[in-house]
């Protein structure tokens, strides 16, 4: 393959990525935002079992206890479910407004098997052994509810960090499923993937994406979890959970775990902030899910965060880490870059080679690897570091739509890192760093159409990037950059050695 035609598959495969990243912003996240409101317009107890239970209405259920901590309140009615969760960070308000977490099922509802009693569990109030708990460390409420035939306790103890551990009670072995809660729908959109997550004792994974749900059961559980784009609502436990799925009317899977005894369990609601999961247990890291590209955002974003810890600053981490790829990757760009210059002082013998063999292609393919070995030039030499670089790029966009821990960051003008860049700055100095990176790059073209569509890619890109997460444009910016002080080195580098 030579040169110009893997130029051509590099400029398709970026041009394909920016187009359906586009695609999915302005297309499918109007969608799915638009499904997931319809989703939360009415609150329904669906059903699990053959029980069939209806519509709660909303107004004979009342607040029994409250707890307020420093970066969250909770509310828990009468129920026994836990029906509201407010996070209270100036960051993650809307208008505002505390954003909330609970939508639809909420979590620690439980519904039993048995039609009678489960009937008389949704007609039954809870009562509280207190009623307001302002928490610094941790603190405990235990809630009953006292059925014709049972009696249910639930003792929940809640931590500073949004987890809680929970004991469910019963006076009798009954079957019975409790639940985390629908998944938060604060943040759906785009490239993400949203739904529900069960993780096995085995460490594999099964994701239920909204929409795709099916009645299945899990008896290897540990992990079962409802996440969107930055929350996660879940129940954790060291010991295997029998884990249902079931599809609500959208399709969308509700979770629970099923029973007929006593149970302990880990919960959380809150942020998916990655050192929060693993402080919890590291198993939950897995909840941290960046869609395809898993492999690479998750890598990356570990290097990223250690990077953050050191500079105390995630634009300055991202550019450190642009550092740390671009000397990596060094080696193959030096031998790139300077097989590139040489086949520049090589394209008039090329074009001369072109004229004589142009009615016998395999002999002008035979002259031209054979003239690439004497003057020590590869024609793809160019364009495997750019071809390596695909993936981390990627990585690094993924890691920046999912990653809850850049929302809010800052960087000099620039307020929140995970969008777009408010003033149009750095998708500008994107695209004049792209262009003055093409002036310095040697090039071999041959079709004159083809260069023109080169030139033109740095505009292209300006606009295309416009309305990418501020983060990827300086990543991407920061690699222009140093891509030309390397560049303007072996330019330089090469003139004098051609000169000696």
């Amino acid at each position: 393959m030579n040169k110009p035609n893997m130029k051509n598959i590099i400029i398709a495969t970026l041009i394909s990525f920016i187009f359906f990243a586009i695609y999915e912003y302005f297309v499918i996240e109007p969608q799915v935002q638009k499904q997931s409101a319809e989703q939360n317009k009415s609150v329904n107890i669906h059903t699990v079992t053959k029980t069939k239970i209806n519509k709660v209405s909303e107004k004979n259920i009342k607040i029994i206890a409250k707890i307020i901590a420093k970066n969250y309140e909770i509310k828990i009615d009468s129920l026994g479910r836990i029906a509201s969760f407010k996070l209270d960070e100036k960051k993650f308000s809307k208008n505002g407004k505390k954003l909330e977490l609970v939508s639809n099922v909420k979590p620690l509802e439980i519904r039993f098997d048995d039609a009678k009693i489960n009937e008389a569990a949704f007609k039954t109030d809870y009562i509280s052994d207190k009623k307001l708990i302002k928490l610094k460390d941790k603190a405990t409420i235990t809630l009953t509810q006292k059925l014709p035939t049972l009696t249910v306790k639930k003792i929940i103890t809640f931590y500073k960090d949004g987890h809680y551990d929970l004991k469910i009670d019963l006076s009798k072995n009954v079957d019975y499923f409790v639940t985390p809660g629908s998944r938060p729908s604060a943040a759906v959109d785009k490239l993400t993937v949203h739904g529900a997550l069960i993780k096995k004792s085995d460490d594999t994974l099964d994701i239920i994406k909204d929409g795709d749900a099916e009645n299945k059961t899990d008896d290897n559980a540990i992990v079962i979890a409802g996440f969107d784009r930055y929350y996660t609502t879940l129940f954790f436990s060291k010991k295997p959970l029998k884990a249902i799925v079931y599809p609500d009317k959208e399709n969308n899977p509700l979770i629970f775990v099923n029973t007929d005894k006593n149970i302990e369990l880990t919960g959380y609601i809150g942020p998916k902030y990655v050192d929060t999961l693993t402080g919890i247990n590291k198993e939950l890291i897995d909840v941290v899910q960046y869609g395809v590209g898993t492999f690479f955002a998750r890598n990356l974003f570990i290097l990223l965060d250690w990077l953050h810890k050191i500079v105390i600053n995630w634009g300055i981490a991202i550019i450190f880490l642009v550092i740390i790829v671009r000397i990596v990757l060094f080696p193959l760009t030096f031998k790139g870059m300077v097989s590139m210059y040489k086949l520049k002082e090589l394209a008039p013998k090329m074009k001369e080679l072109q004229q004589k063999y142009k009615k016998d292609p395999q002999k002008l393919q035979q002259h031209m690897m054979k003239l690439y070995k004497e003057h020590g030039a590869n024609p793809l030499g160019g364009c495997l570091p750019l071809v390596l670089q695909i993936p981390i790029f990627y990585g690094i966009y993924k890691l920046l739509l999912y990653s809850i821990e850049l929302k809010g960051a800052s960087f000099l003008w620039i307020h929140d890192l995970s969008s777009m860049d408010p003033y149009f700055i750095l998708p500008v100095l994107m695209g004049v760093s792209m262009y003055l990176h093409q002036r310095l790059t040697p090039t071999n073209f041959q079709d004159p159409m083809q260069e023109k569509i080169f030139k033109f890619l740095p505009l292209v890109f300006t606009f295309m990037m416009a309305t990418f997460p501020a983060g990827l444009v300086l990543y991407w910016t920061t690699n222009n950059i140093l891509s030309i002080l390397q560049q303007y080195i072996i330019n330089t580098f090469m003139k004098i050695k051609k000169c000696a």
